[in-house]
C-alpha cells in the first residue's frame, strides 16, 4: 500500500506529460511556413521639379503701314526658370504630362532693326503631352512624347521709343524626349528636351507695326523625379 502511494505522483506526472505532448502535436507548426507575399501597389502619379533653359529660335515677319519691313527681324532672350510637371500613367508605358511654369523674355530688333529695344513679356506656356515610356533598361527609363501647347503672354511692356507692345495668346505643337534615371523605387534624376512650335501675332505702337513672330523654342530641362 505504501509503495502504491509513492508511485502515484510519478504516474500523474507521466500522464500529464503525455497529454501536453499530444496537445502540442495537434497545434499547427509555423516552422518553415511560407511568408505572405509583399504586394507592390502600383501608383499612377509622378511629379518632377526641374530647371528649364528656354532658347527661342526666333524669326519675324513684320509690316509697317501695311508694307513689309524688308530685313526686319527680332531677337528674343534666353531664359532660365524653375518648372513643375505632373505625370499620370494610364498604364506602365502610356502617360500624360502637364508642364507648368512661367518664363520672362526681352525682345530686341535684329537685321534692319538691329539694336532697337522693342519690349519685354512673360510667358505662361502650359503644355500637355502624351508619352510612351519604354521598358526600363536597368535604372534608365527613357520616354518620348507629343502634344499641344497654349502660351499666354502677360505683363508686356514696350521699350525704347515704342509706346505699346502686345503679343496674342497662341496654340502650338510640342515634341519631347527624355529619360528618368531612378536612384531607388521613388526618387530619380530627369533629363528632358522639348521643341515647341509657336508663332504668335504681334502688334507694336497700337498697330503701327504688326506681324507674326516665330518663337519655336528649344527647352532643355533637368531636375528631380518623384514616383509615388
Amino acid at each position: 500500500m505504501t509503495r502504491n502511494l509513492a508511485l502515484a505522483p510519478l504516474a500523474a506526472l507521466l500522464l500529464g506529460t503525455t497529454v501536453l505532448g499530444a496537445a502540442a502535436a495537434d497545434l499547427p507548426s509555423r516552422k518553415g511556413a511560407p511568408l505572405a507575399p509583399v504586394v507592390d501597389i502600383w501608383n499612377p502619379w509622378m511629379i518632377r521639379g526641374r530647371a528649364l533653359v528656354v532658347v527661342p529660335q526666333e524669326q519675324a515677319k513684320l509690316r509697317a503701314g501695311g508694307a513689309p519691313i524688308v530685313g526686319g527681324d527680332v531677337s528674343i532672350s534666353t531664359s532660365v526658370v524653375p518648372e513643375l510637371d505632373i505625370t499620370y500613367f494610364f498604364t506602365k508605358n502610356f502617360a500624360a504630362e502637364l508642364i507648368l511654369g512661367v518664363t520672362p523674355h526681352n525682345v530686341k530688333g535684329a537685321g534692319a532693326l538691329a539694336g532697337a529695344k522693342i519690349g519685354s513679356a512673360w510667358l505662361l506656356p502650359p503644355t500637355l503631352t502624351l508619352q510612351y515610356h519604354f521598358d526600363p533598361i536597368g535604372a534608365f527609363k527613357p520616354y518620348v512624347g507629343a502634344g499641344v501647347n497654349y502660351t499666354v503672354f502677360f505683363n508686356e511692356k514696350a521699350k525704347g521709343g515704342f509706346t505699346s507692345f502686345d503679343l496674342k495668346d497662341s496654340f502650338g505643337l510640342a515634341l519631347q524626349a527624355g529619360v528618368d534615371i531612378m536612384l531607388d523605387r521613388h526618387w530619380g534624376i530627369n533629363f528632358d528636351v522639348k521643341k515647341i512650335f509657336l508663332e504668335p501675332k504681334v502688334k507694336v505702337n497700337n498697330g503701327a507695326v504688326t506681324g507674326k513672330v516665330r518663337i519655336d523654342p528649344w527647352i532643355f530641362a533637368t531636375g528631380v523625379t518623384y514616383k509615388f
